[in-house]
């Protein structure tokens, strides 16, 4: 039973929270402290914007430390080579065709918060990752969305890269 702190995601989505959170530990932080520390010098802090804006900043880049913090330590990496090419799962791209249309569309199912659909990543508990999860190459799916339903056949499915 997967914990429900726990964030599914793919190698390539970690290795990115592991990246800005180096960035924001490593430069942001000594860049937000050299601004505090250059505030202080322009005198009485208790009327200081410069001060106040770079605390205010130093507090948000704190909450997003941590929350990335929190992810890493709750991830759930996916690997793409664990996952089979016969079902739909996260770390898979999936080509789908809407039934009677001749248009086709391929996304990677990601993890929930790696999803960025412009780039053709759709998250896992999106409308249509829940609809096409575990479903396999022939299968149809209808998928309830605002605009009403749309059936779509699944066409392909492989590993992602």
């Amino acid at each position: 039973m997967m914990d429900k702190e726990q964030e599914l995601i793919t190698p390539e989505g970690l290795e990115k929270l592991q990246k800005e959170l180096t960035h924001l530990t490593e430069d942001r932080r000594r860049e937000i402290a050299d601004r505090i520390r250059q505030a202080r010098e322009f005198g009485d802090i208790s009327e200081n914007s410069e001060y106040d804006d770079a605390k205010n900043e130093q507090y948000l880049l704190e909450r997003r430390i941590s929350e990335l913090q929190r992810r890493v330590r709750n991830a759930k990496v996916v690997d793409p080579s664990d996952v089979g090419d016969d079902a739909v799962d996260l770390g898979t791209r999936v080509t789908l065709r809407p039934v009677g249309k001749d248009e086709e569309r391929t996304f990677e199912i990601v993890g929930a918060n790696e999803s960025d659909p412009t780039s053709g990543k759709l998250s896992h508990s999106s409308p249509v990752g829940r609809a096409v999860l575990k479903r396999r190459v022939g299968e149809k799916v209808t998928v309830a969305t605002p605009r009403g339903s749309t059936e779509y056949e699944i066409i392909n499915v492989e590993v992602a890269s």
